[in-house]
């Protein structure tokens, strides 16, 4: 199988219907950033090798894929099976959360991205993650999209940002407060 097909040379993609489409589509859009969410997502995995949460982040990275698959497909148009994403996977991210929450002083404030390279790192894939959730919702409000994909990605964001904190209690890195000028 050659890599290089040179059906995008003119600027279009297909989907996986085989619909050909502008590669700035907003369905390209979403799942090109789910995509590099993914790929956000598989570096901490490597930078947090050995941490409790990698296996979680092998799972998140398994529905990642999946969401993909959903947003890589007009609705309606399966020729062929796709796994499914599951209301009980947002629930898994709850539970991975609520876990992590129990170990972790309560938040009092917002707190500032940093305090170690690998906790600057699940902040950069949360942002990226709120990225991707923006685009699969532009794509929902004109194409029907699994409200279940908008859920998880929602629940994600929240996962990463308490990840990053636990991150940080596990690293012995300082959690800086922000506090407003006001």
């Amino acid at each position: 199988m050659k890599i290089y097909t040179k059906t995008g040379d003119q600027g279009t993609t297909g989907l996986l219907s085989g619909k050909r489409v502008p590669k700035h589509h907003i369905r390209i859009e979403s799942y090109g950033a789910t995509d590099e969410l993914n790929s956000w997502v598989g570096l901490l995995r490597d930078i947090l090798a050995g941490h409790a949460q990698v296996s979680t982040l092998l799972e998140i990275q398994d529905r990642l894929f999946t969401i993909g698959s959903h947003l890589a497909l007009e609705p309606g148009k399966a020729n062929f099976p796709i796994p499914e994403i599951a209301a009980q996977d947002v629930v898994f991210l709850e539970k991975q959360i609520d876990a992590m929450n129990e170990e972790l002083p309560p938040l009092r404030s917002f707190v500032l991205p940093g305090g170690h390279s690998a906790v600057s790192q699940v902040h950069i894939a949360r942002c990226v993650c709120r990225r991707a959730e923006r685009w699969v919702t532009q794509l929902a409000e004109n194409e029907a999209v699994d409200e279940v994909i908008l859920k998880y990605l929602n629940r994600l964001s929240d996962y990463l940002f308490v990840l990053s904190r636990l991150a940080s209690k596990d690293l012995n890195a300082t959690e800086t407060p922000w506090k407003p000028r006001v």
